[in-house]
């Protein structure tokens, strides 16, 4: 069985030739195997509102440990969380703090980037980082399928992801060495 192989990778019988054998397959067969957003992202965001001072915000990060706030808003059909903005601690730092401006007479919306691009959790991974790449970002929130609130998605949570894979693909690799030594002897 060739797989759909490409006559080019048929000629070796090789535990190379396998390899490239079984990567043509995946690639014919990647719609199956495309990662979603839902899997990955990160649940339970921190939020805030658009009216909150923006050193409580400020303040929110450092409890948390966080450089970056969804900034939500109900809605009224159903109470859930809709992304309206996003405050990062740049945001803070460059718009605020660079220009001398006194944090305590402004408000989130002050300086939120508003309206920012979400990914859905039907969306694939790569499209995320088509997105992020798009917009010069690391994170996006994840909304559902109502435009709710659901999670962020940021690089850290596709390295972390990528990183396991290829831990998968080296322990292969050296399983496939430990079998073959004792095969063959």
């Amino acid at each position: 069985m060739t797989l759909g192989v490409p006559p080019t990778l048929r000629t070796n019988t090789d535990a190379g030739t396998a390899l490239r054998r079984l990567a043509w397959a995946v690639v014919e067969s990647s719609e199956e195997l495309i990662m979603r957003i839902k899997t990955i992202c990160q649940r339970n965001p921190v939020t805030v509102r658009r009216s909150e001072e923006l050193l409580k915000a400020a303040q929110l990060m450092r409890e948390k440990h966080i450089g970056y706030l969804v900034v939500v808003e109900p809605d009224a059909t159903d109470g859930s969380q809709r992304p309206i903005g996003v405050l990062t601690d740049r945001d803070i730092v460059i718009t605020v703090v660079a220009r001398e401006t006194d944090p305590r007479s402004l408000r989130v919306e002050d300086i939120m980037t508003r309206e920012p691009v979400t990914a859905s959790t039907a969306d694939s991974v790569d499209k995320a980082l088509q997105d992020m790449r798009r917009v010069g970002v690391r994170r996006l929130p994840v909304v559902g399928p109502r435009g709710e609130l659901v999670g962020i998605i940021s690089l850290d949570d596709v390295l972390n992801v990528l990183a396991g894979e290829l831990q998968n693909v080296a322990g292969s690799i050296r399983n496939e060495q430990v079998i073959e030594g004792t095969l063959r002897r």
